[in-house]
């Protein structure tokens, strides 16, 4: 993979799957996928999962949303309990073979890469209008972050839990991340969606990046309010841009976000090398790579 470019973003979180992963099923429907060594795990509850060779299901008896909900609120804690996955954070996330509104169940935010599920998040480019052009607040992610300490981020980012629209949870984090009112942060501009099929330390990540644009006034200056964000910059585009080709600075997925309003608001043309992959890449379907026939009847 080339060291400098865009694209290496888009395959960094998109790479081809190599390693085994156990489809999981809630109502004969694929809501996850699971390293087998959970599955082996979860074999030890059989109250939950029914498991063969080629699959782990939810047992059927769990026949309504919120008895599968508990009892995998159930399992999340006996995993952690065991030291086998992170701390519960008291977030639920919904586990869907689609979108947000398919939702079987929820569990905990902690857990869902381990279990495959698709998480969904949102992200704000702030951005002001200067006479030489385009500039974008970033963000700088306290050094006591678990994911990414250190990097650089959007102005606003955060995921989207169940059990709020996203109009509310936006509201919420542009407050705890931006120091933004209710009414500033409904100035937000829905603009489309990044999604992508990453493989992470802790499970598959088939994740879904709701993107939102919002044009600043040159006198705002983002304030954070809960500890994420270490420091804001306010940078050229063009500068942005050069750190998203040529460095790593950034958190993985803010990179596609950013190459998302490069394309949109014409920085990166059609005459750009890479400019075709870019544009059908940062929208990759769901699972993209993965499919029961492909991990199962081959093997």
């Amino acid at each position: 993979m080339n060291e400098t470019g865009y694209l290496r973003h888009v395959l960094a979180c998109n790479p081809p799957v190599k390693e085994r992963f156990v489809p999981w099923y809630v109502e004969n429907q694929v809501v996850g996928w699971l390293r087998p060594a959970l599955v082996e795990k979860l074999a030890h509850r059989p109250d939950v999962f029914e498991i063969d060779h080629a699959a782990i299901c939810l047992r059927t008896d769990l026949k309504s949303f919120a008895a599968r909900s508990e009892a995998l609120e159930d399992v999340v804690a006996w995993l952690a309990e065991k030291d086998w996955i992170t701390p519960p954070m008291g977030e639920p996330y919904p586990v869907t073979p689609a979108g947000r509104e398919a939702a079987l169940c929820v569990m905990d935010r902690s857990a869902a890469a381990y279990f495959g599920v698709r998480a969904f998040g949102q992200h704000l480019n702030g951005y002001v209008r200067k006479d030489d052009g385009i500039h974008m607040w970033l963000g700088r992610r306290a050094r006591d972050r678990l994911i990414f300490p250190g990097c650089l981020d959007n102005m606003v980012a955060g995921g989207l839990p169940w059990g709020i629209s996203p109009e509310e949870n936006l509201v919420k984090e542009c407050a705890e991340e931006a120091g933004m009112t209710p009414q500033q942060a409904r100035r937000a501009v829905p603009v489309g969606l990044v999604s992508y099929n990453r493989i992470a330390e802790r499970g598959y990540r088939p994740d879904v990046l709701y993107c939102y644009d919002m044009e600043l006034s040159p006198d705002f200056e983002p304030q954070n309010t809960d500890g994420e964000v270490e420091s804001f910059s306010l940078l050229p585009l063009e500068e942005v841009a050069r750190l998203v080709r040529d460095t790593d600075e950034f958190k993985l997925n803010c990179n596609l976000v950013i190459m998302d309003f490069l394309l949109r608001h014409g920085y990166l043309a059609p005459e750009h090398e890479e400019y075709l992959d870019l544009a059908t890449g940062l929208r990759r379907p769901m699972d993209a790579g993965l499919s029961v026939r492909k991990q199962y009847t081959e093997t």
